[in-house]
């Protein structure tokens, strides 16, 4: 059983934020299309992934107030409330963030999730229920999406987290993850994935406030230009303390 805490709060400015352990372990990644008639073939075929190492992962994504703290700009077409999530943000614009959150807090490494650590959690990790969105069979109760919000972002948290104490991680924004783009899921059982070594397109997860339910699942994954920053883009952050 782990040492590290569940539970790990930074503060930037006076701004404070959030990240849950989830803890190492194996879950089968993807979804069959002859199976779930919602799914993509770019979601198969399904094999088994092994996270190895324990990750802290932020329990919403990045706050317009976070990324202004840190930025000392705000980029957001849907502004109003600094706890909405902050949008119209590039993959590019999300490691310049990082590499300057990082230099303020230096007590490890904070970074974007790779994909299979992103569907990992998304999944509920260890605690997994087998939920078809974050948390729950029904999106209504996690999600801000097409047919509840389907004119701008809402603040965060005011869904129901998944089964890791996640909020958001279904609809309100797409989520960068790390990785490059790759039709090609393996068929075989694979440790860490951390994608293709170079692409076109950056992977994104989770669905938009603007999204269809379809979009929203755990498993359906989508690529863009890593300079687009549309406004329905964001991030959420994955730590790793020095000690790990």
């Amino acid at each position: 059983m782990s040492t590290l805490p569940d539970r790990l709060t930074f503060s930037v400015r006076g701004v404070s934020f959030s990240l849950r352990l989830i803890s190492h372990g194996t879950f089968l990644m993807g979804a069959d299309p002859d199976v779930d008639p919602d799914a993509d073939e770019v979601e198969s075929p399904v094999h088994p992934v092994t996270i190895s190492r324990d990750f802290y992962l932020a329990e919403t994504p990045v706050t317009q107030a976070l990324y202004e703290a840190v930025m000392d700009c705000n980029p957001s077409v849907y502004k109003g409330a600094s706890s909405r999530p902050v949008d119209s943000v590039s993959w590019f614009d999300s490691q310049a963030f990082i590499e300057k959150l990082n230099s303020i807090i230096p007590d490890g490494s904070f970074s974007l999730p790779t994909e299979a650590e992103w569907e990992f959690a998304a999944r509920g990790g260890n605690l997994s229920k087998g939920f078809k969105y974050a948390g729950s069979d029904d999106i209504d109760e996690v999600a801000w999406y097409y047919f509840n919000c389907n004119t701008s972002t809402c603040p965060v948290a005011q869904k129901l987290p998944n089964e890791l104490g996640l909020y958001d991680m279904t609809g309100n924004v797409i989520e960068w993850c790390q990785d490059w783009w790759t039709d090609d899921y393996p068929s075989d059982a694979v440790t860490d994935p951390v994608g293709p070594a170079e692409g076109i397109y950056r992977v994104q997860r989770g669905g938009g406030y603007h999204t269809v339910l379809e979009s929203c699942r755990n498993t359906f994954r989508d690529g863009f230009f890593p300079t687009n920053n549309y406004d329905c883009f964001g991030f959420r952050l994955l730590f790793r303390p020095s000690t790990l």
